[in-house]
């Protein structure tokens, strides 16, 4: 069976999933220490409300694979006014946008917090044609969920309203690597910013106490 996993592996798609990591190899200059985040300028708007981490990633990317587990982690401990979204990449591939496609819908069918862990090996070491809706459904029946469901949610309004919103912010946060994070529409940090997954969630959580105070003072 043809399989378009292959297309994640382009020279591109590698470069972007890799997250910029090769940075991580040039040491800074005698003096100068490396930038831990960047700066979002212009700013984009953002809920004011609570402070919101956009987590830009893809199932078939290792280094969010790796990252999955400590962000899970992290996120249980986050006090209330911290809000955490997944943001699926697409970079006009149709795989990705399969993919991202796969993941509204499984959130569509209430699925997502089961299954989304299994979704990076059953792509990744099996690779399961899980950016196609048939093959999809199949996996997901597979998990003891329900794939029909999902297979009618695919192609839905609001699911396919959440994939060009996803497709949009992406672009908007001009995001060429994954995983990044993203904080409250200012700043943007990743382990090719800070040199590891670990000290990535330290800056997000520098971050989000800069934009807390920032908010606090009006």
């Amino acid at each position: 069976m043809h399989n378009d996993f292959g297309d994640l592996l382009t020279r591109r798609a590698w470069l972007r999933t890799a997250g910029g990591l090769l940075a991580l190899a040039a040491l800074p200059r005698a003096g100068i220490a490396a930038p831990t985040h960047e700066v979002i300028d212009p700013p984009i708007a953002s809920p004011s409300d609570v402070i919101e981490v956009l987590e830009f990633f893809h199932y078939g990317c290792p280094h969010c694979r790796n990252f999955d587990p400590l962000l899970q982690t992290w996120k249980a401990k986050l006090p209330g006014d911290v809000r955490v979204r997944a943001v699926p990449v697409i970079w006009n591939q149709r795989v990705l946008q399969g993919l991202a496609t796969f993941h509204f819908a499984l959130a569509a069918i209430g699925a997502l917090d089961t299954l989304h862990p299994r979704v990076f090996a059953a792509l990744q070491d099996e690779r399961r044609p899980l950016y196609d809706r048939d093959g999809a459904a199949e996996w997901v029946r597979e998990q003891g969920a329900d794939g029909a469901a999902l297979a009618k949610a695919w192609d839905s309004f609001g699911v396919q309203t959440r994939v060009k919103q996803a497709d949009r912010e992406t672009r908007e946060y001009q995001i060429q690597g994954v995983p990044t994070l993203a904080i409250a529409g200012r700043y943007r940090t990743s382990a090719s910013l800070t040199g590891s997954h670990e000290a990535a969630l330290a800056e997000a959580d520098r971050l989000i106490a800069r934009i807390r105070q920032s908010r606090q003072k009006g």
